[in-house]
């Protein structure tokens, strides 16, 4: 191809170019007239809303303060502890404090609610949230020791906090129900569906677990919001605590009813089990085995178990 040849192509793509580049500004103002329509969801309008990406470092924060010295790049020692814990703790309430504000705020102007004082309120919240960071600490350090006691595989515990999904999920469902009990907005499920997101273990921010939990493996956990969990309780990998099938329209009847079960102290529940229904309580020291079905409750001190299946072995043909 001789160089008039090639330039005329040129041009020629650039012609091309230019005229789909002329669609653009129509495509703009069919994207804003949607923002008009009632069958499209947006949040176009004053009102501030909580930012996903702070909600997420604010997550890393907090595992900083609450494993210390584990999730750095520069050493924690005696010398400089007070500092570290000074400058993490200060950023983290500058920070959880706004997200809260933006929280409370968003509700109160989109939904007419009453005045609440939105800023102080946020403040209140947030400084009330820290001063249960020490107690929140106590309690996953109690969750930290039952997956080393409860997995031979856990090489240490340094190996469990830096590598387990299961703590991260229980990690963050603990940090975001105490939020979730503090009446604030939006930014507890966006915190434990970033949990998901990363680990594969749904927990509602809703749900009540004791000390000592242990979810081993994890994948495909699912644990609903009104579940009750006691002390030393064990999950393995696509354990479900779920609810019953709703009927249709029943969704607003049940919102705040307990539809979820109770799983009492020192349970073990093996992988693929399904337990389902408010009333489904299983009692203290149960086993239930893989893969069963359960929608009643159990009594303490019971194992449940499928019967052994048939296995059929038939030699290869050539």
């Amino acid at each position: 191809m001789d160089e008039t040849s090639r330039k005329d192509r040129c041009k020629a793509e650039m012609e091309a170019a230019r005229s789909f580049r002329k669609e653009v500004p129509e495509i703009v103002n069919q994207l804003v007239e949607t923002c008009n329509r009632t069958d499209c969801f947006n949040h176009v309008g004053p009102e501030p809303i909580p930012s996903r990406e702070t909600v997420i470092d604010i997550i890393h924060r907090m595992n900083r303060i609450l494993y210390p010295g584990y999730f750095l790049r520069t050493r924690v020692d005696e010398f400089n502890l007070s500092y570290y814990f000074g400058q993490e703790a200060t950023t983290l309430y500058e920070h959880l404090s706004e997200q809260i504000t933006h929280a409370l705020r968003h509700d109160c102007i989109r939904h007419n609610l009453a005045c609440v004082q939105c800023e102080e309120r946020g403040q209140q919240t947030a400084i009330t949230f820290m001063r249960e960071l020490p107690r929140l600490r106590a309690i996953l350090a109690t969750d930290v020791r039952a997956a080393y006691e409860g997995d031979p595989a856990a090489g240490s515990y340094d190996e469990i906090i830096f590598s387990y999904p299961g703590l991260f999920a229980i990690t963050v469902s603990r940090i975001a129900h105490q939020l979730w009990e503090a009446g604030v907005p939006l930014i507890p499920r966006i915190m434990t569906e970033y949990a998901h997101s990363i680990t594969g273990i749904d927990i509602h921010p809703g749900a009540h677990i004791g000390e000592s939990f242990f979810i081993d493996h994890g994948t495909g956990v699912v644990i609903g919001e009104t579940t009750v969990i006691g002390d030393r309780v064990r999950l393995y990998q696509g354990v479900t605590l779920g609810a019953l099938s709703l009927p249709k329209n029943a969704g607003e009847q049940l919102r705040h009813k307990k539809r979820h079960p109770t799983i009492e102290d020192d349970v073990i529940i093996y992988a693929g089990a399904t337990i389902l229904g408010g009333d489904t309580v299983i009692g203290a020291r149960s086993h239930i085995g893989g893969n069963v079905w359960i929608t009643e409750s159990v009594p303490p001190d019971t194992k449940v178990f499928m019967k052994k299946p048939e296995l059929i072995y038939k030699e290869k043909s050539d």
